[in-house]
C-alpha cells in the first residue's frame, strides 16, 4: 500500500465503485445509492425503541412531529456530512486532525470512541433482548452471542462494499415489514396519527420525552462514517461530476432517512394504538412492550415480528458501529490496526459492562444501561456537529461548494438546539448521579461538567480564531539578513523542528537562506501517535512509518538541491525530544514555526518554542 493509499479513508473500499461505468441512466443513478442506508441503521437502532414506545405509550400520537423534526435534522447533517467527503475527499475525522491542536484531538477521538461504544451497548443489548424475547435465551447467553457477529462482518467486508449495502439494506426491510404487519395488526386511527404531526406538547414530561427522542435519533459516528463512505464513489473532479455526486448522495440520504422515519413512526404509532388506546401508559422498557402485544392485538405474530425486528436492527447497527471506529481511529491517529482486532475492541467496549451489570445487579438494570448509553451519545454529539459545520463553511477549502448563507445559519440553530436539549439531557442525568453520592464524587462530576464546556467552547471557538489568523498572514516573506562580518562564525549545524503543518515549508526555506556553505541540515520530527508515546523509538505503527517516509522525502529535496541533510524521529514526548536531539548533534540553531497562539490559547494548546528555549543553549528563530 503506498503512501496516497494510506491517506484514504476506509482505503480498502475507497473509490472501488465507478458510476460512471454503470449500463444505462438509472443504474449509473443507482450506482451513489448505498452510503445512507449503511447511515441510516443509526436512526433505528435499539437505542431509539425505547423513547419511541415510552413517546407513544404516554402522549398517544402527540409526538410524531418531533419525528419528523428529527429527521429533517439528521437529513441536513448528513447531507453536510456527504458534502464534505465528496469535497474535501477527506472523512470528518481527517479533517478535525488537520485543523485543532493534537491535545484536542486526542480528546476528541476519545469522546468518538466512547460514543460508538455507548452505540454497540445498545445493539447489543438490542440483538440480546430480541434473543431472549424470540428463543428464551438468558440475556447474559444473548450477549455473549453478540460476539460472532466479528465473524460476519469481515466475512462482509470481503464479499464487497455493494453486498454490504445490500446486505444491510435487506436487514432493513426486514425490520420495515415486520412493523409494516404490525401497524396492520393495530389499526391506529390516522386522523389522530394526522392530528400527531402539529407541533404540540402538553406538558414538561412531553418535553422531556420530546428531548430523549431527538438525542436518541441523531447519532455521531453517523457523522464520521457517512464522509467516509460517499468515498467509496468514483467520480470525475470537474464541477459538473462533483455537483451531480453531491446531488445524488442528497437523494439517497432523503430515502434512506425517510425510511428510518417510517421506522420510528410506525414504532412509536403501534405503542399510541396499542398501549395508550388500552390504559398502559408507563410501558417503557422493550421486554413490557414485546410481553403486552399479543393479548393486546389478539396475534402471536406480534410479538415474534417486534423480536424479529429488533435482531435485525441491533445487526445492522452494529456493522456500521465497526465501520465508524475504524475510520475515527485512522482519522484522528493515522492508526490501523488488525480489522478482527478492531471489532473485538470494540465489541468487548459493549460487553463487558453489560456482563458486569447484569452479574451485579440483575437483568433489570438492562434498561436503564440502554438510558445510559442514550445520555453518552447526547454528550458527544455536538462535538461532532460543530467541527462539521465549520469545516463545510471554510470557503478556502470548499471552494464554490462552501454551503451557502441561510445554510450555515439553519445549521447553526440545528446545532444550537441539539446542544441546548442534549446539555439540559446530560445536566439532569449528571444531576440524578450526583443526588445521594459522597462529596468527592460530586466534587468529580462538577469537575467533569466544567471540562466538558471548556472543551465545547474550544471546539467552536479554535477554527474561527484560526482562520482568522491564517488571512491575516502575509503572503511575503520576511527574510532575514545577515551582518556581513569577519567575527560572525557562520552556523554549522541548524536544526528544523518540523510538524508536518503549513509551517514546513516557512522552515525549510528559512534555514536554507541561513545556512552556509557545509552548514548540515537536521531534520527533526516527533511521532505522537498512541503507541509511540508508550513504545517510544520501538513503535512501529502506521504512524511512526509514514512519518519516516515524510523526512525521507524532505531530506531528499534538500540533498538534491546541494545540501548536508539528515533527518531524526523523535518519540513520546515533543519538547524534551527536540532538544534531546538538538543537543546529540550539536546543532548551533534551532528554526521552529510559530503556530501563533498567545495567552490563553498558549495554555491550553501547548507552548512547544517556549518550553524547547528553556531546554537548549541555542539561538531560537521562529518561522513565522
Amino acid at each position: 500500500m503506498n503512501r496516497e493509499d494510506n491517506e484514504r479513508s476506509l482505503s480498502e473500499v475507497h473509490h472501488k465503485i465507478d458510476p460512471s461505468m454503470a449500463g444505462n441512466r438509472w443504474k449509473k443513478v443507482f450506482a451513489f445509492f448505498g452510503p445512507a442506508y449503511l447511515v441510516s441503521v443509526g436512526y433505528m437502532d435499539p437505542g431509539n425503541w425505547a423513547t419511541d414506545i415510552a413517546g407513544g405509550s404516554q402522549f398517544g400520537y402527540t409526538l410524531i412531529w418531533v419525528l419528523l423534526m428529527s429527521n429533517f435534522i439528521a437529513l441536513l447533517l448528513q447531507a453536510l456530512s456527504a458534502r464534505l467527503g465528496i469535497v474535501q475527499g477527506r472523512d470528518l475525522a481527517q479533517c478535525s486532525r488537520e485543523v485543532y491542536p493534537p491535545v484536542i484531538n486526542f480528546i476528541l477521538y476519545i469522546l468518538a470512541e466512547i460514543a460508538i461504544a455507548a452505540c454497540d451497548l445498545a445493539e447489543v443489548l438490542g440483538m440480546a433482548i430480541g434473543l431472549n424475547l424470540l428463543f428464551g435465551i438468558p440475556l447474559i447467553y444473548g450477549v455473549l452471542i453478540t460476539l460472532l457477529d466479528t465473524i460476519l462482518l469481515l466475512y462482509l467486508q470481503k464479499l464487497g462494499m455493494r453486498r454490504l449495502e445490500a446486505f444491510i439494506i435487506a436487514l432493513i426491510i426486514i425490520i420495515g415489514g415486520c412493523f409494516l404487519i404490525e401497524m396492520f395488526f393495530a389499526k391506529p386511527d390516522m386522523h389522530e396519527v394526522v392530528k400527531g404531526f402539529v407541533p404540540h406538547l402538553p406538558n414538561n414530561a412531553a418535553l422531556y420525552i420530546a428531548i430523549g427522542i431527538i438525542g436518541a435519533t441523531v447519532m455521531p459516528h453517523n457523522l464520521y462514517l457517512h464522509s467516509a463512505l460517499v468515498q467509496t464513489r468514483k467520480i470525475n473532479r470537474n464541477h459538473g461530476s462533483i455537483m451531480k455526486s453531491i446531488k445524488m448522495n442528497t437523494l439517497d440520504s432523503a430515502l434512506a432517512l425517510n425510511l428510518a422515519f417510517f421506522v420510528n413512526a410506525a414504532i412509536l404509532i403501534l405503542a399510541a394504538a396499542v398501549f395508550f388506546n388500552s390504559g398502559h401508559h408507563e410501558i417503557a422498557s422493550l421486554q413490557d412492550a414485546h410481553k403486552l402485544l399479543a393479548p393486546l392485538l389478539g396475534s402471536k405474530w406480534a410479538p415474534i415480528l417486534f423480536a424479529v425486528a429488533l435482531i435485525a436492527a441491533g445487526q445492522s447497527s452494529t456493522i456500521t458501529g465497526t465501520l465508524a471506529g475504524q475510520i475515527v481511529m485512522e482519522g484522528y491517529l493515522r492508526l490501523r490496526i488488525n480489522p478482527i482486532v478492531r471489532r473485538l475492541i470494540t465489541r468487548l467496549l459493549a460487553i463487558v459492562p453489560t456482563l458486569i451489570v447484569i452479574l451485579v445487579a440483575g437483568e433489570k438494570m438492562v434498561d436503564q444501561l440502554l438510558i445510559f448509553s442514550q445520555v453518552l451519545l447526547s454528550m458527544q454529539l455536538a462535538f461532532a456537529v460543530i467541527p462539521l459545520i465549520h469545516f463545510v463553511s471554510d470557503r478556502k477549502k470548499m471552494g464554490v461548494y462552501t454551503i451557502s448563507l441561510p445554510t450555515k445559519i439553519i445549521s447553526w440553530c440545528v446545532a444550537t438546539l441539539i446542544l441546548i436539549l442534549n446539555l439540559k439531557l446530560f445536566l439532569e442525568s449528571v444531576g440524578d448521579w450526583m443526588k445521594g453520592a459522597n462529596p468527592w464524587v460530586q466534587g468529580l462530576l462538577v469537575l467533569f461538567v466544567a471540562l466538558v464546556g471548556i472543551l465545547l467552547l474550544i471546539t467552536t471557538v479554535y477554527p474561527i480564531l484560526l482562520r482568522r489568523r491564517t488571512s491575516n498572514i502575509s503572503i511575503h516573506d520576511n527574510i532575514p539578513h545577515t551582518l556581513a562580518s569577519e567575527d560572525v562564525k557562520p552556523f554549522t549545524q541548524i536544526a528544523l523542528a518540523l510538524d508536518y503543518g503549513h509551517n514546513d515549508l516557512k522552515i525549510i526555506r528559512y534555514a536554507m537562506r541561513l545556512a552556509s556553505p557545509g552548514t548540515k541540515l537536521v531534520l527533526i520530527h516527533v511521532v505522537e501517535s498512541v503507541s509511540a508515546r508508550i513504545m517510544g523509538s520501538e513503535a512501529d505503527d502506521y504512524e511512526a512509518r509514514k512519518d519516516q517516509d515524510h523526512i525521507d522525502e524532505y531530506v531528499k529535496l534538500l540533498q538534491a538541491k546541494g545540501f548536508d541533510a539528515t533527518g531524526i524521529l523523535g518519540y513520546k514526548n515533543r519538547s524534551s525530544e527536540i532538544a534531546r536531539i538538538i543537543k546529540e548533534n550539536n546543532c548551533d540553531l534551532l528554526v521552529i514555526g510559530s503556530h501563533g497562539h498567545n495567552t490563553a490559547l498558549d495554555w491550553l494548546f501547548g507552548e512547544t518554542i517556549n518550553t524547547v528555549r528553556h531546554m537548549i543553549d541555542i539561538p531560537v528563530f521562529i518561522a513565522r
